[in-house]
This record gives structure tokens, C-alpha cells and sequence, in this order.
């Protein structure tokens, strides 16, 4: 977890300094071709990439829509608002999986998860302020990251069903890399990295494929209970950075929000893992 948050955090930060340069779509489009290389690479050296196959590309097609319209709009929300409202914002993203996981998975919706999903979004209003202070560009397209980060989720637990990792990374390299070249290439002019922006590129790359390797590991290592409270440690770590980099403040507003979103995941972790103890539980 230690990883996934810094691999998290060097993103972001890349991220912000690519803008400056760089417009979302082609941000998209470098981190996509670093990441195929790396997709390739890996997998031939471990011998996986016949895993990769066709079988369920219509739903391959579709998580890669989804992350690929989410990833765009969370690089143009750390490029206008601060970091430590994005990744606020970005943590509603679980609750969107509970509301969402009856229509597409068929999963049941508890009174607990829904309490847990109401209590997230009071937290977003906190963080917002919506009618206290006037709602940004950044802070829409922050929760619609989140949104658009919870369908792709949804839509890979549909996938690992019957998908390898290795295929999974595959498809989304490769369709991200061709979606960021047709958007990037729409106005006829496709901005090159200038020699500054190339480790940033780099970075942006490696850091989005670590993270969810590092997440995947620490979820096999240790139940979700004890590891995905640890992705909260982002906050504090990205609102310093924030702070020391690009002189943000940090709002108590941002802060208040982020612990009722947190609670509100936790709410959420500690049902789905009494349920799961108790279908576990011997007759």
C-alpha cells in the first residue's frame, strides 16, 4: 500500500506538470504507449501474453470508454483545482460501486451500504460547498472521475471472471492508446513531449501501472478491511505535496469531507466483510 500510494502521488504530480504542455488527450495517449511497451514487455518475459484473447472484447470496449473518459477528466481536474480536493473526491468512487453493483453485477443492496453511500455523498457537499463558494469546473469532473472509475471497476470484476490480468492490461493499454491518438489527432495537431516533459511522460506510465499492481498485491497479501483504509493515507500525503509544490492551502472543508467519506467507505468495508465471514461461517 505503501507503493500504490506513492505510485498514486507521482502520477498526480506528473500529471500536473504534463498540463502545462500537454492536453488530456495526449497525456492519455504517452501514458498509453508507455504502458503497452511495459504490458509487452512483462508479459513476454513471463510467458502470458497467450492469455490475451477476444472472448469478451465488446466488454473490453466498453471498460476502456469508460476508464478512458474517467482518466481524461481526473488529469484536467488536478490541473485546476487543488490535489487534495481531487483525491477527495476521487475516494467517492467505491460508494458509486455500491450503488451501481445491483443494476450491473445483480448484487444486493444492504440498508448498510445504502447509509454508507448517503453518508459519501454528504461528504462530496461538504468538500463542494456548493452554494457557499461557486462550483468549479474541476470539482464536476473530479466526481465524474470517480463515477467513471467505479463502472470500470464494476465492468473488471465482470472481466476477471474469466480474464487473465495480463489480458485485461492489454486491451486497456492498447484501446487507450488508439482512443488518445483519434482524440489527440482530432484537431490535426498532436503536441510532442519536449525533452523537460519526457521523465514526466515516463513517470505517468510507470506510476498507473505500479499503482494497481501494488493495490492487487496488497489485496491478495491482506484482507480489504486492513488494506483499503490505507489508501486514505493519500490525503495527507497529497495535500503536503500540494502544499510544498504549488502552494495550495488546505480547506477544513477538504478535510471534514474527506473523514465523512472515509467513514463512509469504512461503513461500507466492515459490512461487506461481516457478510463475507459469515457466508464462510460452517453451518
Amino acid at each position: 500500500m505503501v507503493g500504490t500510494v506513492l505510485s498514486f502521488t507521482s502520477m498526480a504530480v506528473a500529471g500536473r506538470e504534463l498540463s502545462a504542455g500537454l492536453d488530456t488527450f495526449e497525456i492519455m495517449l504517452y501514458r498509453s504507449l508507455v504502458g503497452v511497451g511495459i504490458v509487452l514487455a512483462v508479459g513476454a518475459a513471463a510467458g502470458t501474453l497467450s492469455q490475451v484473447s477476444v472472448l469478451r472484447f465488446r466488454l473490453h470496449v466498453i471498460r476502456n470508454v469508460t476508464h478512458f473518459t474517467a482518466q481524461n477528466l481526473w488529469f484536467y481536474a488536478i490541473a485546476t483545482i487543488p490535489l487534495a480536493q481531487v483525491v477527495a473526491l476521487e475516494f467517492t468512487s467505491p460508494l458509486w460501486v455500491v450503488l451501481l453493483a445491483p443494476l450491473v453485477l445483480g448484487e444486493r443492496l444492504t440498508p448498510v451500504r445504502a447509509l454508507a453511500a448517503l453518508l459519501g455523498f454528504v461528504g462530496i457537499l461538504i468538500v463542494a460547498r456548493p452554494g457557499v463558494t461557486p462550483l468549479e469546473a474541476g470539482q464536476v469532473t473530479a466526481a465524474g472521475a470517480a463515477l467513471g472509475f467505479a463502472l470500470t471497476a464494476l465492468a473488471t470484476r465482470a472481466l476477471t471472471r474469466t480474464e487473465s490480468i495480463t489480458c485485461i492490461m492489454f486491451w486497456l493499454t492498447l484501446m487507450q492508446a488508439v482512443l488518445g491518438l483519434a482524440a489527440a489527432g482530432v484537431d490535426g495537431d498532436i503536441a510532442l513531449p519536449g525533452p523537460g516533459a519526457l521523465p514526466f511522460v515516463a513517470l505517468v506510465g510507470v506510476a498507473g501501472l505500479s499503482a494497481h499492481f501494488c493495490l492487487t498485491n496488497a489485496l491478495r497479501l491482506a484482507p480489504a478491511g486492513v488494506v483499503m483504509p490505507m489508501d486514505f493515507a493519500r490525503l495527507p500525503v497529497i495535500a503536503f505535496v500540494g502544499m510544498a509544490l504549488y502552494a495550495e492551502p488546505l480547506e477544513w472543508a477538504v478535510l471534514v469531507g474527506a473523514l465523512v467519506i472515509f467513514a463512509a467507505n469504512w461503513i461500507n468495508i466492515r459490512a461487506q466483510t461481516r457478510e463475507t465471514t459469515q457466508a464462510l461461517r460452517p453451518e
